[in-house]
């Protein structure tokens, strides 16, 4: 799950470059992906997305017309740049991964420098093994419940069975006591 709020206000944030920053957040093939636009009219530039409160660097994008360097201090963050936007890749996460991720930018050309923390984003990750664990515990109790219900139809097809038998063999002990008692014309054999 993700949750999103504003951020540590921006130094030198009255640029005309420095849009209001709608980041996007995906949850794509189990990847978490955080697309932000890339400012306008910017020459050099920096985006980094940082985890936790103490601001710990995950994965950072420097952008200048010459280059662009990507830097992770992770295996699980990658990034992936076009010319409108920079998005960061979060992959296999678990819930170690659960924390509070905050993505920055610097602005280096034109000046003046600014350096802007535009969102904060609160990722929580449900950990594999407990989904794994509750689909095993649903599926154990739909197979008890399964087996319970046949048992229970087994049981009512024998009950009736039995009496159906019972019934069967009582209406011929009727007829077997009536049967004798019928008149019955003998065939009579002509004698010559």
């Amino acid at each position: 799950g993700v949750d999103s709020c504003s951020s540590c206000a921006c130094k030198n944030i009255d640029q005309a470059h420095v849009s209001d920053a709608h980041m996007m957040v995906e949850f794509e093939n189990g990847n978490f992906h955080f697309t932000f636009p890339n400012p306008k009219n910017v020459s050099e530039f920096s985006m980094t997305l940082f985890k936790g409160h103490k601001k710990k660097e995950i994965c950072a994008l420097h952008l200048s017309k010459e280059r662009v360097i990507s830097k992770t201090n992770v295996t699980y963050c990658q990034t992936r740049n076009s010319s409108i936007s920079t998005t960061f890749i979060l992959k296999n996460l678990e819930r170690k991964h659960i924390d509070v991720y905050t993505y920055c930018l610097e602005i280096f050309l034109p000046p003046p420098y600014i350096e802007c923390c535009l969102k904060e984003t609160y990722l929580y990750v449900q950990d594999k093994e407990d989904c794994f664990s509750l689909g095993l515990v649903s599926s154990i109790i739909i197979g008890v419940i399964i087996f319970a219900i046949s048992c229970v139809c087994c049981v009512v097809a024998c009950c009736l069975r039995n009496k159906n038998q019972n019934s069967e063999s009582n209406s011929h002990e009727y007829n077997s006591e009536y049967m004798p008692m019928a008149a019955v014309n003998a065939a009579k054999k002509p004698r010559i």
